[in-house]
C-alpha cells in the first residue's frame, strides 16, 4: 500500500513537472510570436513591397496611410516616418524644425522599383515643420513640401507640418449608417454653396484675416443652413492651397484640411458636428490641374512627376497651371485615394468635381497646333475617361450613398452613365446648359422675353438626359458679372419681383439645386473672398423679405416629394401650357412617383398683371394655393386673396378644366391639388 501510495505521488509530480515545463514552453513560445507580431506590426506603418506594387498598379486606395508623415516607434525609438515618391530625384533627404532644416541631415533611403523614398527621424514629432529637399538629376536644389501632408503652415509659410489624424473624434455613426441607404435620387437635395472665408468674419477676433474656426463656423453655418431649409452645404477651397484669390482651386496640399481656419482636428469637428445637424458636407474637389508654385507638385523631383511631359498636355495655356498625367498608375492612385480620404476618413458626403471639360478635352482653351491628339486623332484624352471610370466605380461603389458631381460644361454624353455601359459614372452632373439660358432670359428687359420664350422650355427636351443638379454658383456673380439681383432688369422693385419668379422657375423644374451663398437674400456686391456677405442688408425689407421667400421655397421643396422623388422620371413633369410667350407665362405640373403629391406651377416674367388668367388643369380637383410671390410677407403687394380654387368644365390650354386665377406683375401661385 505505502509503495503503491509512493509510486502515485511520484507519477503526479512527474506529471505536473511534465505540465509545468510544457506550460513554460509555450508561454515561451507564445511570448515570442507575440514579440514577433509587436515587432512586424510596428513595421507595418514602412513601404512594404507590396505597397508598391499597388502603388504601381493604381490600386493602393489607402496609400495615404503609408506616405507622408506619421508617428511610429522604430527599434524602441519614437520619431516620425516619412515616405515620398520621387522617381527622377538623385538624392532625397527631410528637413525641418527636428533637424535645423540641415539638408544632408536625415537622408532617405529609396526603394526601388517605386522610386519612393523612405526615412525615419528620432526625435520628429507632431506639431514640428517640415520639407522635403530634392537633389535633381542635373544637380539642383529643390525644397517641396509633402504631397501627402495632412496639415501645412499657414500662407505664406509653405512648409509642411506633421500631424495624426488617426484620433479624429467622431459621433455621427448614425448619419454614416443611414448614409449607406440614402438614394439620393429620389430625395430632396438643396445644396448651399459656401467659401468659409468670406461667409461671416470676426470683427474683432484673434485672427488677424478676420477667419472663422472650423468649430465656430460649423455652429453659426448649421444655424443658418437648418433655419433656410437647405439640406447640404458645398464647401469652396478647404484642400490647402497658397493664394486666396484661387478660391482653392489652385491645390498645393490635396491631403491637407487648409490650416486657414484650424487643424485637421477641428476640420472633422465641423463635418460631425454638421452630420449632427442633419446637414450633408460636399467639397470642392480640383484633380483637373495643380499650380505652379514651387513648393508645390510642378517638376516635383527636377522631371515631370505629376503632370504629362508632354506640355501641349500637360500644361493649360489659360489658367498657367500644370495637368496630371493621366496616363500614370501612381498619379491616378494619387488622386483616386485622396478622394477616398475626404470620403471615407473625414466623412465627406461628396465632391464636386471641378472643370471635368477641362479633362476630358485634349484640346480645351487651347488654339490649333497647342494640343496633341490621342492615338486616334481625335481630341478626347482616352486615359482621363478611364481615370473617370476607375474614380467613379471605387468611390460610389465603397460608398453608397455619397455623390460624385461633374461639373461638366460640354455635351459630353453619358456624365452620369454606368462606366459598364461607357458612362463616365458620375452620380450627378450640374446643369450649365439650363444654367446659361435661364441666365440670359432673365437679363433680358421683359419686353423681349417674348421672343426667348424657348430658352425656358429647351433644358425640358434633355431634362433626362442625364442626372442634373440645377446651379446658380460663385462662378455666376463675379467678374462683372453682377450678383443674382443685379443681373435682373428694371428700377428696384422690379429687380427682386423678377429674381422671386426667377427663383420660383428653378425650383419647380426637375433636378436637383444649388444656391451661392449671399444671392438668398440678394447681395448686391458681386462676390468676392477678402470681404464677408453683406449680411447688414438685411436690415432693410427687401433683402429680408427675399430671404423669407428663399426660405419658403426651400421648406416647401423640402416636405413635397412631387418636387424631388421624380426628378430623372419624365412622369414627374407635365407642361400645362409651354407655348404662351406673347405673355411669357409658364404654367407646369410637378408629380410624385406615386401620384399623391402633386404641384402646379404658374409664372409670369413680365410686369404685366392678368386679372383674367385662367390656367387648365389636369383633373376637377380643388387647387389650394401654397406659395404666392406677391404676397407682402415677400415683398410684393397681395394681402389678401382666396386660397382655394375650384376647377371646372371649361377648356383651356387643351384640358377639359380650369380655374381663373388673378395673376399679377411677376405672379408666382403654386398650387397643391
Amino acid at each position: 500500500m505505502a509503495e503503491r501510495k509512493v509510486r502515485k505521488t511520484a507519477g503526479k509530480t512527474a506529471a505536473n513537472t511534465t505540465k509545468r515545463t510544457a506550460t513554460k514552453t509555450t508561454a515561451k513560445t507564445a511570448a515570442k510570436r507575440t514579440t514577433r507580431t509587436k515587432a512586424a506590426a510596428k513595421e507595418d506603418f514602412r513601404i512594404g513591397e507590396l505597397d508598391q506594387y499597388l502603388f504601381s498598379m493604381g490600386t493602393h486606395y489607402d496609400i495615404y496611410k503609408k506616405m507622408g508623415a506619421h508617428e511610429a516607434v522604430m527599434n524602441g525609438k519614437k520619431g516620425v516616418y516619412f515616405a515620398v515618391w520621387a522617381p527622377n530625384a538623385a538624392t532625397v533627404s527631410v528637413i525641418g524644425e527636428f533637424n535645423g532644416w540641415r539638408e544632408e541631415a536625415n537622408p532617405m533611403t529609396r526603394l526601388e522599383p517605386s522610386g519612393i523614398y523612405e526615412g525615419f527621424v528620432v526625435g520628429a514629432k507632431e506639431g514640428m515643420l517640415y520639407k522635403f529637399f530634392i537633389k535633381t538629376k542635373d544637380g539642383r536644389g529643390l525644397y517641396k513640401a509633402d504631397p501627402f501632408a495632412n496639415y501645412a503652415e499657414q500662407r505664406p509659410g509653405t512648409a509642411s507640418r506633421i500631424t495624426d489624424i488617426t484620433k479624429l473624434r467622431w459621433s455621427d455613426a448614425a448619419w454614416m449608417e443611414a448614409r449607406k441607404q440614402r438614394d439620393n435620387d429620389s430625395l430632396p437635395v438643396s445644396i448651399y454653396e459656401v467659401h468659409p472665408g468670406s461667409w461671416k468674419k470676426h470683427p474683432h477676433g484673434e485672427d488677424e484675416d478676420g477667419f472663422y474656426n472650423y468649430r465656430e463656423f460649423a455652429k453659426s453655418l448649421a444655424e443658418y443652413v437648418k433655419e433656410m431649409g437647405y439640406t447640404h452645404v458645398e464647401l469652396m477651397g478647404i484642400a490647402e492651397h497658397p493664394f486666396d484669390g484661387s478660391w482653392g482651386y489652385q491645390v498645393t496640399g490635396y491631403y491637407a484640411p487648409t490650416s486657414r481656419y484650424g487643424t485637421p482636428e477641428d476640420f472633422a469637428y465641423m463635418v460631425n458636428y454638421l452630420h449632427k445637424q442633419k446637414i450633408g458636407v460636399i467639397l470642392d474637389w480640383v484633380p483637373a490641374h495643380f499650380p505652379r508654385d514651387a513648393h508645390g507638385l510642378e517638376e516635383f523631383d527636377g522631371g515631370c512627376v505629376y503632370e504629362y511631359a508632354d506640355p501641349k498636355k500637360g500644361e493649360h495655356p489659360e489658367w498657367g497651371t500644370k495637368v496630371f498625367d493621366f496616363g500614370k498608375s501612381e498619379v491616378k492612385n494619387f488622386l483616386i485615394a485622396n478622394a477616398l480620404y475626404w470620403v471615407e476618413h473625414f466623412h465627406i458626403d461628396g465632391l464636386r468635381v471641378d472643370a471635368v471639360a477641362s479633362i476630358l478635352y485634349l484640346d480645351y482653351g487651347r488654339e490649333n497646333g497647342q494640343w496633341t491628339p490621342n492615338i486616334y486623332g481625335g481630341n478626347k484624352n482616352l486615359e482621363a475617361i478611364e481615370f473617370f471610370k476607375h474614380l467613379n466605380s471605387v468611390v460610389l461603389g465603397r460608398n453608397h450613398g455619397a455623390m460624385m458631381i461633374a461639373e461638366e460644361s460640354t455635351a459630353w454624353p453619358k456624365v452620369t452613365g454606368k462606366p459598364e455601359e461607357d458612362g463616365l459614372g458620375f452620380s450627378h452632373k450640374w446643369n450649365m446648359g439650363w444654367m446659361n439660358d435661364f441666365l440670359e432670359y432673365m437679363k433680358l428687359d421683359p419686353y423681349f422675353r417674348k421672343w426667348n420664350h424657348n430658352k425656358m422650355t429647351f433644358s425640358m427636351t434633355y431634362a433626362y438626359a442625364e442626372k442634373y443638379i440645377l446651379v446658380l454658383s460663385h462662378d455666376e456673380v463675379v467678374h462683372l458679372k453682377c450678383s443674382m439681383i443685379n443681373k435682373m432688369p428694371g428700377l428696384y422693385d422690379d429687380k427682386f419681383a423678377n429674381l422671386r419668379a426667377g427663383y420660383a422657375y428653378m425650383l419647380g423644374h426637375p433636378g436637383k439645386k444649388l444656391l451661392f451663398m449671399g444671392q438668398e437674400f440678394a447681395q448686391l456686391q458681386e462676390w468676392s473672398e477678402a470681404r464677408e456677405l453683406d449680411w447688414y442688408l438685411l436690415a432693410e425689407d427687401k433683402h429680408q423679405q427675399m430671404q423669407n421667400y428663399v426660405k419658403a421655397l426651400l421648406h416647401l421643396y423640402k416636405k413635397t416629394p412631387a418636387l424631388y422623388d421624380a426628378d430623372q422620371d419624365p412622369c414627374g413633369f407635365e407642361w400645362i401650357n409651354a407655348d404662351d410667350a406673347d405673355r411669357s407665362i409658364f404654367s407646369f405640373v410637378r408629380h410624385s412617383k406615386d401620384g399623391k403629391s402633386n404641384l402646379l406651377f404658374v409664372i409670369n416674367f413680365t410686369p404685366v398683371a392678368r386679372p383674367d388668367y385662367r390656367v387648365g388643369v389636369p383633373k376637377r380637383k380643388q387647387y389650394r394655393l401654397v406659395l404666392d410671390g406677391d404676397a407682402a410677407e415677400f415683398g410684393g403687394n397681395t394681402t389678401e386673396r382666396p386660397v382655394v380654387y375650384k376647377a371646372v368644365k371649361s377648356e383651356c390650354d387643351g384640358r377639359e378644366y380650369s380655374f381663373a386665377y388673378d395673376l399679377p406683375a411677376y405672379g408666382i401661385a403654386i398650387f397643391k391639388f
